[in-house]
């Protein structure tokens, strides 16, 4: 990796966000620290890992106090994850590069280092964004494998993307300073605020960069392994999708109704889909088609306004 041209080391900060994950949070932990050390020791580098605890009950205190100092506790009382994620910007404010990965993933070998390789050697783009791959707790229903409701795209490294979710992020702290951007904490537990904040920065003229070497293991649980939490997750992307799209559209009257007529079709061809799926007995065609069906509909109801709060809490 090309060591940066600069006098000091450069200051990364990965954030970990976490809400009542206490068992994920430390075996992930760990192998943030094994990583951290790995990029300072490639190059001129300064990592500290800072977990962003949500929960009123400051559970997760206990487990990052044995790995202090290199990994720093903060805790967040306003509940959302855009709070969350608005602390993690704060907390790195005097950082050059913040990378998010989320408490139920696992990084791969070299995850780290690729990620801000990439930045280092593709003329320090505003943000890096890296693959997220699946891996399940017990058997898959067929059907959630055949809609591919956990799979993501994929593009070869160098790759410049429009947006990005935050599951395995890096972004140049000086960009968002420039442009006094952050995540949108009026978003609270609705989602989006990553697409949100990504979408401004390529909308500014700023790029995010793929980087294929970068991978992180998403665990997916048991509870999430379930027709009606899948499409109920694709219900929220699609409300999402309108929520950000409006969000950038002075006035919006015009792209509302564009949306909503868009959001119909996707309705209508998603339950035409899952019926021919149906009736040949093709299970991916079935899948698919309901779960075009859910963002549909989740995108109309976003053109009327209307909220979705995807991070619900009991």
């Amino acid at each position: 990796m090309t060591a940066p041209l600069q006098d000091v080391p450069v200051a990364v900060v990965v954030a970990v966000l976490t809400y009542r994950r206490t068992e994920q949070l430390r075996a992930l932990l760990p192998q943030l620290v094994a990583q951290a050390e790995e990029l300072d020791a490639a190059g001129d580098y300064a990592t500290t890992v800072v977990v962003v605890d949500n929960d009123p009950a400051a559970d997760a205190a206990a487990v990052v106090a044995p790995l202090a100092p290199r990994v720093r506790y903060v805790h967040e009382e306003v509940p959302g994850i855009a709070n969350g994620r608005a602390r993690a910007v704060t907390e790195a404010a005097a950082a050059d590069l913040l990378v998010f990965i989320d408490d139920d993933e696992e990084p791969r070998p070299g995850w780290l280092t690729a990620l801000v390789g990439t930045w280092a050697e593709r003329g320090r783009p505003a943000g890096v964004v890296g693959r997220v791959s699946p891996t399940y707790a017990g058997e898959t229903d067929p059907w959630i494998e055949a809609g591919g409701f956990f799979r993501r795209r994929q593009y070869a490294t160098g790759t410049p993307v429009p947006a990005a979710s935050s599951a395995n992020l890096l972004l140049d702290v000086h960009v968002l300073r420039d442009l006094g951007l952050t995540f949108d904490r009026s978003l609270g537990l609705r989602g989006g605020e990553d697409t949100l904040l990504t979408e401004t920065l390529t909308r500014s003229g700023h790029s995010l960069l793929w980087c294929a070497e970068a991978e992180v293991i998403d665990h997916i649980p048991p509870e999430r392994m379930d027709r009606r939490w899948v499409l109920r997750r694709a219900y929220s992307h699609g409300a999402v999708t309108t929520r950000v799209a409006l969000g950038f559209a002075a006035g919006g009257r015009t792209l509302r109704l564009r949306l909503a007529v868009i959001a119909a079709g996707r309705v209508l061809a998603g339950a035409g889909q899952a019926l021919v799926g149906r009736l040949t007995g093709r299970l991916t065609w079935q899948a698919r088609g309901w779960r075009l069906v859910y963002r549909g509909a989740g995108m109309l109801v976003g053109t009327l306004g209307r909220d979705v709060t995807e991070y619900r809490r009991g």
